[in-house]
């Protein structure tokens, strides 16, 4: 009996855990989108020109500077820094129908010669991409998808119904 107990014990603390990633994962989703539409709004109003890099655990925003014809890390700007999505979640992203390789992690390559897969220009455009955030584990994923014109949705796709 004791050994049921602790089996039952452990699967429900396995199911919270898989309900915690969930709401992580639609949470990471929803800041994501938050940043990239403040980030679009910031580009329209300073007419400045701003790439977006990915990886797999993570994304940051540069600037780019068309004296220096560069990408340019944005010094002491959190909301243009590196965001994490957590250690237990995956970041994929799709641009123009073809799904990027992404890196583990940024690196000084990264930094020294940044090449962001995904564009907000100063008009309010971006490149047309899709980024989904999914654990392993769960069947699902938390899906952010943006169009040329700068409109971006988040959606929930794959996820049992209760």
């Amino acid at each position: 009996m004791a050994i049921i107990g602790i089996l039952v014990g452990a699967a429900v603390l396995s199911l919270r855990d898989l309900g915690t990633d969930r709401a992580n994962e639609r949470e990471q989703a929803e800041r994501l989108k938050s940043v990239l539409d403040l980030v679009r709004e910031e580009a329209i109003m300073q007419s400045r020109d701003y790439g977006v890099l990915f990886t797999r655990s993570a994304y940051r925003f540069y600037t780019y500077d068309y004296g220096l014809e560069a990408w340019l890390a944005p010094a002491g700007d959190r909301l243009l820094g590196e965001h994490t999505i957590g250690d237990r979640l995956d970041l994929a992203v799709v641009v123009e129908d073809r799904e990027i390789v992404l890196a583990e992690r940024i690196d000084a390559d990264d930094e020294d010669d940044p090449e962001p897969q995904v564009l907000i220009l100063s008009s309010g455009e971006m490149t047309p991409f899709e980024a989904r955030i999914f654990h392993d584990a769960i069947a699902g994923e938390h899906v952010l998808t943006a169009v040329a014109d700068g409109t971006i949705e988040t959606e929930s796709r794959g996820y049992p119904t209760p």
